[in-house]
């Protein structure tokens, strides 16, 4: 039972949640069950089926709805007396300011995405309002505190650092089923069924055009005198065999690789598609169009083989130009579209086979794809708890009793809940401690652009950034601006550092700020000349912004059991530009600061642990999403191998 001083705190709190997903659902029922009365939710997403087995508030009717609104109107029929504000909107849109957080005793973070979390982090340092941070991922999960000036920040700590492919890896030489996942969503599916004016390494050319007219033209145009069946055919053969073949011309690249074999549809089905143990048309009648329908293929888990996988692969095709034409141009890949799945589950497979990859089932290919780890509903629950003893805490200001508590699959001393006290600010965190920047980069080569996608937006998350120069600005994003202000900041875009109105050079010192998050921050300027385009593909680096260091490739299965700080896989996607890389991250490695004060009897046995493990017996946040859309793994198998501590 709650003591009169909680109850005081609890009923005169405004509180803010942040996300009504998987943990907000579970954490909006138990503040209401607590004795909140004054609740306000934000969430952008609407409700999907595939929510509907953990995010107990929502029902079968409600798919397209609001989250935050159903979420509100589920709980209100059994808590009426008490007032909840949902919010169907993104946490990051202009209206949500310092101001706006400042009228809050506490913000209570279920969120599923590093951006937003970092967003939020800012404006609570801003508005100077306590922050409790959450995530899970499967059996495993955290609740950490942040006070200003009292506790470190979000930002504080490395989180999963990036480690760069270059995408000749991806379209030239794959070696694991990730590789061509990765392909065949982001490359072939976005050829095919997004934006065709999109350039990408798939329409390769032969290098004598006139030997062969066929690959002079756009391939991936549908000629007048076609078919659907044909033309899926001609896709197959380009970027299944006809790619392959140019890429084998390059001797070079193959001298220390296995060569792969181009694959050709006339030598794995017949030249006339058959329809096999099922009816296409009956197939498609349903508003759930499917190929495995239309084929007769049941059961997920299965492994299909490659020509199993071909047919897979051209009724897919055929089913998008026949019964979603209208969506061609538009479509971009969505884990919850089943055609979609199917398509990237045959492409991604008979790539695989080319290359002599082992095959995946669909199953396991959709895990990859949309970056799933299941979520458990139990554990929600237990860290949603744990949010609001936490949140008591800080309304009662018992800073003396905050922990950051994080719950293990396995047993560790007896316990499944690991309570820690929080760690002191980091006082080289940029964000919080106000430590300045360093940046190598060649001035005489990298555009503005380049420093705002890669530095200001993509390492230090800013949304609307300012960019000065002394008392000049040299970029700006904002609504208000004039059209004149405007189209010379877009002209600033595209001149390089030291060709802006005032030259950035070696020495230069920019001021980078973000008005929404009431943030800034210094970075001095170092011309340098040359970058390893392996280690250092965005041809810059930036020092104090520090991120986690990574971790060797090696062939070590990863499990959630081993320990709470390489419990997460790896997660690769493609970076925007075709030219930059492909991006993969994986756990944090490096040691946290030791532990203020704690027992040995907290500290994880590791004793069963492999001796490489053994240097990290120390609990480490998880930066973990609290819904399905978590990793993409090298080693997914590994992910249903579960090893004890």
């Amino acid at each position: 039972m709650a003591s009169q001083e909680q109850l005081s705190a609890i009923k005169g709190a405004k509180v803010l949640m942040v996300g009504a997903g998987g943990i907000g659902c579970e954490l909006l029922k138990t503040l209401a069950l607590s004795g909140f009365q004054d609740i306000h939710i934000i969430d952008m997403d609407t409700i999907e089926v595939s929510n509907l087995n953990r995010q107990f508030l929502f029902r079968q009717s409600h798919v397209g709805q609001s989250k935050a609104k159903v979420a509100r109107d589920a709980v209100l029929r059994f808590r009426p007396g008490i007032s909840i504000t949902p919010y169907h909107a993104n946490v990051k849109e202009s209206h949500f300011n310092v101001d706006f957080f400042k009228e809050f005793d506490v913000v209570l973070n279920g969120l599923d995405n590093l951006d937003a979390r970092r967003h939020v982090n800012r404006l609570c340092l801003a508005a100077d309002v306590p922050l409790v941070e959450s995530g899970t991922t499967g059996f495993l999960g955290q609740v950490t505190v942040h006070l200003k000036g009292k506790t470190e920040c979000y930002e504080c700590q490395p989180k999963p650092a990036p480690k760069t492919y270059p995408v000749c890896t991806i379209t030239s030489t794959p070696s694991k089923f990730v590789h061509c996942i990765v392909w065949a969503k982001e490359l072939l599916f976005a050829k095919l069924f997004g934006d065709k004016n999109q350039e990408n390494d798939l329409n390769v050319r032969s290098s004598d055009a006139a030997s062969s007219s066929e690959h002079s033209e756009d391939v991936f145009e549908c000629r007048k005198d076609e078919d659907i069946e044909q033309y899926g055919r001609r896709i197959y053969d380009h970027v299944f065999g006809h790619n392959i073949e140019v890429a084998l011309s390059n001797e070079e690249t193959w001298k220390n690789r296995n060569k792969p074999r181009p694959i050709y549809s006339k030598d794995v089905i017949p030249e006339k598609l058959t329809q096999q143990n099922g009816n296409a048309e009956k197939g498609c009648a349903t508003d759930d169009v499917s190929a495995m329908a239309s084929l007769g293929l049941k059961n997920p888990q299965d492994v299909w083989s490659l020509a199993e996988n071909s047919r897979v692969f051209l009724e897919a095709l055929r089913l998008f130009f026949l019964k979603r034409e209208k969506e061609i141009g538009s479509l971009t890949f969505d884990k919850d579209d089943q055609l979609a799945v199917e398509f990237v589950t045959a492409a991604a497979n008979i790539r695989a086979s080319s290359f002599g990859i082992p095959l995946h089932s669909l199953f396991e290919a959709k895990g990859i794809a949309g970056n799933i780890v299941h979520a458990i509903a139990t554990t929600n629950a237990i860290i949603a708890g744990l949010i609001v003893i936490e949140a008591i805490k800080v309304l009662k200001k018992d800073s003396t009793n905050y922990r950051m508590t994080y719950c293990l699959e396995h047993p560790s001393k007896k316990m499944l809940l690991m309570p820690v006290e929080p760690y002191e600010p980091n006082k080289s965190c940029y964000v919080c401690s106000e430590t300045p920047l360093s940046l190598e980069i060649n001035t005489h080569r990298s555009k503005l652009r380049d420093f705002v996608e890669k530095i200001v937006k993509a390492k230090l998350g800013m949304n609307l950034p300012l960019i000065m120069q002394g008392a000049s600005i040299i970029y700006e994003v904002g609504d208000d601006l004039e059209e004149d202000m405007v189209a010379i900041y877009a002209a600033n875009l595209e001149k390089t550092l030291s060709e802006l109105p005032s030259p950035v050079t070696s020495g230069t010192v920019l001021t980078v700020e973000d008005l929404q998050q009431e943030f800034s921050c210094s970075i001095n300027i170092k011309h340098r000349e040359e970058f390893d385009e392996e280690k250092e593909p965005d041809g810059m680096l930036l020092s104090g912004w520090v991120e986690a260091p990574v971790a060797k490739d090696n062939d070590k299965p990863i499990g959630n059991g081993e320990s709470t700080s390489n419990a997460l896989p790896e997660e690769e996607i493609l970076a925007a530009d075709k030219d930059v890389e492909i991006q993969e991250t994986e756990s944090a490695t490096g040691k946290k600061r030791k532990l203020s004060e704690v027992s040995k009897d907290t500290t994880p046995d590791h004793s069963g642990v492999p001796d490489g493990s053994r240097n990290q017996n120390e609990v480490e946040k998880l930066d973990v999403d609290d819904e399905d859309e978590l990793i993409v793994s090298d080693d997914w198998e590994s992910l249903t191998k579960k090893k004890r501590l």
